[in-house]
């Protein structure tokens, strides 16, 4: 009874969080089942409303109604907003959104801070409010309590509008079809403004009331969005009753598990998150499996599909991936990388590499020493760009959790340097081995998805490694990081490498093998494989080809990439902190592969370039003002190089997917009328 007594109030304060979180990822469910916007600045809205709430309060109920006015309207023009930004990218699918309101939840969340200051705010609520009542013979605050009944009343209203009103049923009839929709007089487009206005206005009015729970400050955005994509993964598109019920668990495990079980509580959301959309992708064939159309569009394709099963099953060819990836189709055509080109042509093609190549030979002679260490640092990035580039752009699995083995990677080499293990390339092997056997072990849960459930799972992966990183601290020291272990001898029975040239020069070497390896596996025929399995997917299985073994080696390559990144990071930098493993880390690795053009392996690495040059560089001259140069460079990217850096190239982009598009991360429907078709809700899940 005592124990239970003990753990009443955190329940009840599981219950008031778990709404807050249910009006915010309401929100975002509204965002992106009925809208189709993957919306990963949905955080921020959540903040501009907290921070104007908090800015306008002042103790009274004058003050708490203006806020909550001013900060639902703020938060809703920013949705409206959000809306006239993605009209250019109907038709790139959710890879491109993602980059898109990354790039723009950084911009928002300095400008925030530039006006609002770094401080988390205060927030004065009416004098009625601010006390505490007596709740089954406890103490507990009155203002949570108000919350619960106000949010329960918001839930109410927003579900009575959604389903019982002429407005509700024209935000389902453009989820459901909106082709029927334009057919009685409305306009689809306006439809698609308003939901993301719409949500909007929930996640400023979430803000706003939930100021005094998850008061606005740095680091509330990432926290906010983190939770409210775990709630709508949970609950998925199809109820806001699931949505309702899995934001009190989340809420729950928030609250009550931490005082229950502390050591596992960092652990359960992601878990359950990952666990859940493994579970929905082993009960749905993969999109790519059934051709662009379907399973049963086309009977012909259905009779061949039916003499397929029953006849013999072929020894599987490398010339039939070859086939398939010259195939005219979504997605298909081989990547520019890998096809067989005349002499002339192919040194017009490698020319881009030479002078790269170059330019980074004589970068010791022409730079400070800050400088070179940047470069190292962008070497290390840039391989873990390039196993993202394998992963999104030659097996169409785009990841947000790449950093999962890049994280191992790095652990392994500064606990390696701690026992002494000093010599490079003892490190770059061992690291290599260790991330590659947690892509090994990880890589069942990725490879059967496809699109945006493969970027929600990868997340969620990195996200869980991250709690594994804070939870060990015997192995990783924790939030602290690791520092002051031995500086990385260069070959055996030499001293430690202390100059900037020295360090730079080693990880140059390491990168242009590393890359030199990815290149020619991905010309040799089992790249040929890799890309006929992006390209033509159905084809391939047709064909007797076992396409998750090749998925799979590929995640467990790109893992091993990444892992041996992680070593030159910490060889680079000779310390180690869980932010250089985060999801932010994530973003910027995928922002370099589509900076690049995804099947450019040296496009990758000019991107990562460009992002370390803008992050370190060029912020150092803008104090502060970092995350904002980097969101202009996401927003930047995404409108400016639809195909990357590759694209600028004549033709060099033809036959790959556009970053975004309609290859690796999303498949468009064939036929739309409108110029922005809302996914169908409940069709396409995190």
């Amino acid at each position: 009874m005592e124990l239970l007594d003990a753990h009443l109030m955190p329940a009840v304060d599981g219950v008031a969080y778990g709404l807050l979180l249910f009006v915010v990822a309401a929100g975002l469910s509204l965002a992106f089942g009925t809208a189709g916007v993957l919306n990963l600045s949905h955080g921020t809205l959540y903040a501009i409303g907290a921070y104007t709430g908090a800015e306008l309060s002042d103790g009274t109920w004058g003050g708490l109604v203006l806020g909550l006015a001013a900060g639902t309207a703020a938060a809703c023009l920013a949705g409206a907003g959000l809306s006239a930004a993605t009209v250019p990218l109907a038709r790139r699918g959710h890879l491109a959104q993602a980059l898109l309101t990354f790039g723009l939840a950084l911009v928002g969340g300095d400008l925030l801070i530039q006006f609002f200051g770094a401080d988390e705010l205060p927030v004065r609520v009416p004098e009625a409010l601010d006390s505490s009542v007596t709740l089954l013979g406890h103490r507990y605050p009155a203002y949570r309590l108000c919350f619960i009944v106000m949010a329960v009343l918001l839930a109410a209203f927003g579900t009575w509008a959604l389903t019982r009103t002429r407005v509700g049923a024209a935000v389902r009839a453009a989820a459901d079809d909106p082709q029927m929709l334009a057919a009685t007089g409305h306009n689809p487009r306006a439809v698609h403004t308003g939901v993301l206005a719409a949500a909007g206005a929930l996640a400023g009015a979430a803000g706003v009331l939930g100021a005094p729970i998850i008061g606005p400050g740095p680091g509330t955005s990432e926290n906010v969005l983190m939770l409210s994509l775990v709630v709508v993964v949970l609950g998925g598109l199809r109820s806001l009753w699931a949505t309702f019920f899995a934001a009190i668990a989340v809420g729950e495990v928030q609250t009550l598990g931490v005082s229950v079980a502390p050591d596992l509580a960092p652990y359960l959301l992601f878990a359950a998150m990952a666990a859940v959309l493994v579970l929905r992708s082993r009960f749905a064939e993969p999109a790519a499996a059934h051709g662009p159309e379907g399973p049963s569009s086309d009977p012909v394709a259905r009779f061949r599909r039916h003499l397929a099963a029953r006849s013999p099953r072929p020894r599987p060819r490398v010339a039939a991936a070859a086939t398939a990836t010259a195939t005219p189709g979504r997605g298909g055509g081989a990547p520019p990388e890998i096809r067989w080109l005349p002499r002339a042509a192919a040194w017009r093609r490698a020319a881009p590499l030479l002078v790269t190549l170059a330019v980074l030979i004589a970068l010791p002679w022409l730079l400070d020493s800050y400088s070179i260490s940047l470069a190292g640092s962008a070497l290390a990035l840039g391989l873990l760009a390039v196993s993202v580039t394998i992963l999104t752009g030659y097996a169409g699995l785009p990841t947000l959790g790449q950093t999962a083995p890049f994280a191992v990677g790095a652990y392994a080499t500064a606990n390696l340097a701690q026992a002494g293990w000093t010599v490079g390339p003892v490190q770059i092997v061992l690291s290599a081995l260790a991330a590659a056997v947690f892509s090994a072990v990880t890589g069942p849960a990725v490879i059967r998805a496809r699109g945006t459930t493969v970027l929600m799972i990868t997340l969620a992966v990195g996200e869980l490694t991250g709690a594994v990183i804070n939870q060990f601290k015997s192995v990783t020291g924790g939030a602290d990081g690791l520092v002051g272990f031995p500086s990385t001898q260069a070959l055996w029975g030499g001293e430690g490498m202390s100059g900037e040239s020295e360090v730079y020069t080693y990880a140059l070497v390491v990168a242009v093998i590393a890359v030199t390896v990815t290149l020619l596996v991905l010309r040799s025929p089992a790249g040929k494989l890799l890309t006929g399995t992006r390209g033509a997917e159905a084809r391939m299985r047709a064909s007797g080809h076992p396409v998750g073994r090749y998925l799979l080696v590929a995640h467990i390559c790109a893992g091993a990439l990444a892992g041996v990144g992680g070593s030159l990071m910490v060889t680079v930098q000779q310390y180690l902190s869980p932010a250089d493993v985060g999801f932010e880390i994530a973003a910027f690795a995928l922002l370099a592969a589509v900076i690049g053009g995804t099947t450019s392996v040296i496009g990758a690495l000019m991107g990562a370039g460009l992002i370390v040059i803008t992050r370190d560089w060029v912020a150092s001259s803008w104090p502060g003002h970092g995350p904002l140069l980097l969101g202009v460079l996401f927003v930047a990217a995404v409108y400016l190089l639809p195909r990357g850096l590759a694209g600028l190239r004549g033709g060099s982009g033809r036959g790959g997917p556009a970053p975004g598009g309609s290859g690796p991360d999303d498949r468009p429907p064939a036929s739309s009328t409108s110029a922005h078709t809302p996914t169908p809700a409940g069709k396409v899940s995190p």
